[in-house]
């Protein structure tokens, strides 16, 4: 796959944007061993305003990411645990009746943010997950009969547990092509794990008035913000100066394509996939101190866009067929590199 570029809007990336960027990896990096994909993939949701599902198994930091990564920035934040008793209002908002004027008032819910975690998505029931459909989409939402715009920027980042079926709610298409990204986190390496062990061993204990206490690792969050809206403002300028050429375009046109018509396939990948994927590849291109995009962002951002939005059929199901087996298929005739098998996913 090629790359012509015409004459590129800006030749370079900002030094304060790279100096931005650098500044939150290395604060998620006190916080967290690894994941570098991971973050990588939150700054894109970040820096484009799409919204990012993470699925993993318990214990793998989810939580912690996102948390660090909202304290990394002078933004706001909220998170709503998501349970099976979990109610609309809890999200958006409702009405209350004031007693001492006898009127009805708005109070506005954790849903008025910058930045929301979601957290364990799947343990709601569909009319509560159905509640973030016109604030995702739209950026904004209905309480009672008023209409209320959500502050900006404004994002969803939301976990999944994908092993544990018990008491979840299979998250609808609906909602799943709201997500521009889905990360599937891994488990960390012997030597990450090693690094994890001995910052849990060094973290030790803290003095308070009711005597000694365990810290944590969200006590090392208590920091100042290496970044302010500003320069979150800033970086998400930049990625709008980030070059796509014709060529790039014509190549994420075919890969969305061949979703909707693979045989092994019965659901392709809606529009939103295409969109998804240029803005992820110029963000991308950014973070990586790029003014325009390669193949590599095609590549390496393929499974985050296209897997959840794609559906196998009963037939490729029974002979063992997975996602990521379909997708390779579909990027390999674009020069997709191999790592041990699999798509390159970096």
């Amino acid at each position: 796959m090629s790359s012509t570029n015409t004459s590129p809007t800006r030749d370079r990336v900002p030094e304060e944007t790279t100096r931005f960027i650098q500044a939150i990896r290395e604060r998620v990096g006190t916080v967290v061993v690894g994941q570098d994909v991971v973050v990588e993939r939150m700054l894109i949701a970040l820096f484009t305003g799409g919204h990012l599902l993470l699925q993993g198994v318990p214990g793998l930091a989810k939580t912690l990411l996102v948390a660090t990564l909202s304290k990394s920035i002078d933004l706001q934040f909220s998170r709503i645990q998501f349970t099976v008793d979990l109610l609309p209002s809890d999200i958006i908002g409702s009405e209350i009746l004031d007693q001492r004027t006898n009127d009805f008032r708005i109070h506005q819910g954790p849903i008025f943010t910058n930045l929301l975690l979601a957290d364990e998505i799947n343990r709601a029931a569909p009319k509560v997950q159905s509640a973030l459909l016109e604030a995702m989409q739209e950026r904004k939402v209905t309480i009672g009969n008023e209409t209320f715009k959500l502050p900006a920027p404004f994002l969803v980042i939301a976990t999944q547990n994908p092993v544990e079926q018990s008491g979840t709610f299979e998250l609808p298409e609906a909602q799943l092509d709201r997500f521009m990204l889905c990360h599937r986190l891994h488990y960390p390496s012997p030597d990450e794990e090693k690094e994890v062990l001995r910052r849990n061993v060094s973290l030790g204990v803290r003095r308070e008035d009711q005597g000694a206490v365990a810290r944590t690792e969200f006590d090392i969050l208590d920091r100042e913000p290496v970044g302010t809206m500003e320069n979150l403002v800033s970086a998400m300028e930049a990625v709008h100066h980030v070059h796509v050429s014709e060529t790039f375009i014509d190549h994420v046109i075919e890969v969305v394509g061949r979703t909707r018509k693979h045989p092994q396939l019965e659901l392709g990948s809606s529009p939103r996939a295409g969109i998804a994927l240029v803005k992820a590849a110029r963000a991308r291109a950014l973070i990586h101190g790029r003014h325009y995009v390669v193949p590599e962002d095609l590549f390496a951002l393929a499974e985050d866009v296209i897997l959840h939005r794609i559906r196998l059929t009963y037939e490729a199901l029974a002979d063992g067929l997975t996602g990521p087996d379909v997708l390779r298929e579909i990027c390999a005739p674009l020069g997709a590199p191999e790592r041990n098998g699999q798509t390159a996913h970096a």
